[in-house]
This record gives structure tokens, sequence and C-alpha cells, in this order.
């Protein structure tokens, strides 16, 4: 189990409103940091999140490292009203190689996932060159492309991935629009999966392919609709439990109720001759005698 600290970067440009990854560029970039967060934490419970976005004016940093899924879902939801403008990915890379360099446990390695369906501005040497800075800083790149065709940014990619890359890390996965979810194709790349990933993402299996290959053995390219509800339910369960345990544990540690002891004044049901309490035998033959008279 790696033990991580990984800053997300989505863009948010203009471009993120197409609606050609279901439902759009953005929400799929959405449920797929969802995926992308669950899968670090559940390898190494110590392993640590942040969230970034490199469109509008400037890159901003949503969420800080953290391990609370609250907190990345919030800067999600608040990035849906920042989508404008192009992406700024160079500056987005920097900085988020800074919040990293801030880290608190310092064993953990430094990766960064970067979502793209924008152009790029910046130019191929300039990417080079900071890719070469990054890789001396023990800084992996993981990029994720989706619904940019164009080759010029297909080839500045490429370059930074072949100068950012060591002996591990550093992925490129590009994933092309389809029937099927960006998260689902990332179960089985590289960003999830390492090198160990099976070639080509979800289509690269005919015929479902080896099923051990596949979270809960299915491969989501055949059947991305079970693949979710089954990973949705999985949740859900695990959320039941934990808050059975929870309340398990309260009752548990619950003080018991004080149980207050008899009074020793009290008289017992049957006296020493072994008639019923409170009554004396002097007492009752004197009523036997008052019945007689």
């Amino acid at each position: 189990m790696v033990l991580e600290a990984v800053m997300v970067v989505v863009d948010n440009s203009e471009h993120s409103r197409n609606g050609d990854y279901t439902p759009t560029r953005y929400e799929a970039q959405a449920d797929a940091v969802s995926l992308i967060f669950a899968h670090i934490t559940q390898s190494n419970p110590e392993s640590s999140v942040g969230l970034m976005c490199m469109g509008g004016k400037q890159p901003e940093v949503l969420v800080t490292l953290t391990t609370d899924h609250g907190k990345i879902l919030d800067g999600l939801h608040r990035t849906k009203d920042k989508i404008r403008g192009g992406s700024h990915l160079a500056t987005a890379i920097q900085v988020a190689g800074l919040a990293l360099k801030h880290r608190q446990n310092k064993s953990q390695r430094q990766r960064v996932v970067i979502f793209n369906c924008s152009p790029i501005a910046e130019d191929e040497k300039a990417l080079v060159k900071l890719a070469k800075k990054m890789k001396k800083t023990n800084v992996s790149i993981d990029f994720i492309r989706f619904g940019e065709t164009n080759e010029d940014t297909s080839k500045k990619l490429e370059a930074f991935n072949e100068a950012v890359k060591s002996g591990e890390g550093s992925h490129f996965t590009t994933i092309p629009p389809g029937p099927y979810l960006l998260s689902d194709q990332l179960l089985t790349s590289p960003i999830l999966n390492g090198d160990g990933a099976v070639a080509g993402g979800a289509g690269a299996v005919e015929g479902g392919g080896n099923a051990e290959a596949f979270e809960f053995g299915i491969d989501p390219s055949l059947d991305p609709e079970l693949a979710l509800a089954l990973r949705m339910s999985m949740e859900e369960e695990k959320a039941r439990v934990e808050k059975q345990n929870k309340v398990a544990e309260a009752a548990a540690t619950e003080p018991l109720p004080e149980i207050k002891e008899e009074d020793e004044a009290k008289e017992s049901l049957l006296d020493k001759d072994g008639n019923p309490g409170g009554e004396k035998t002097g007492d009752k033959k004197d009523d036997d005698a008052m019945d007689t008279a």
C-alpha cells in the first residue's frame, strides 16, 4: 500500500461544458475525482488528497490535502460556478507542487493527477523544462486526457510525460468519448492500477476477459450501470456497518442505571417464627380473644 499525497487538478475551462461525456465533461471529472479519492484512501488510510482547478483567470487550490471526502465534494460543487476561460496548465502544476511540498507527512510520495479537456497555451519547450524540474523534486505527474483531440495538445502532453516519468508513476491516459462513464474507464487505467493495468482501458479485453482484473469481477465497459450500482451498494453497506458499529460502541460505554438497595430497616416477609412479616404471635392471640368475646 503506497503512502501518497495527491493533488487532483480538474479542468474547469469553457471546454468542460461540452456534453460529449456523460453528462458533461465537468460532471464526468467530478465523478472520476470521487473514484480516485476512494481508491487512494482505501489503499492506504494515511494517504491524503487535495483538489485544484486550473481554469478561469488563474489556478486555485480548492481543498488542501485531506482525508475527508466531504471536503472534496464541496470543492467540486463550488467549482461548478467557476467554469470559464481557458486552462493554465504550467501554473497549475507549479501550484500543486508547492502544495505537496508543504504536506505534513513528509514520508508521503508526491503525486499530481491532472484532467485535461482543453487546448494548452504553453509551448512544448517550457513544459519539458517544467517536467524536468518536477522530476528532480520527486513529484510524479499523471495526465488524464479526454475530449480534446488536437494533435498539438497531444504532442505537448506526451513530451511532458516523457520528460517527467521515472521508474514508476507519471502515467498518461487518453480516454475517448463513448457510452461508458469516464470513471469506469479509469478503473482499468494505469492511473489507478499502475503499470499492471489492463492495456487499452475498458475496451481492451474482448468478451469480458479475465474477470479478476476488474472490481467486483465485472468489466465496466460491458455493463457500466451494473458496475456503478455495485460500487454504490458497497459504499452504502460500508456506511451502514460503520453506523451500526458506532451505535454498538455507544451502548457499550453507556453507564448502567444505579440500583438502590432495599431499606435495611424494612421488615422481612417472614419473622423468626415463620409468621408473615409485621404480624407477631402475641398480636394474633389478642385478636383471637377479641373475636371470642
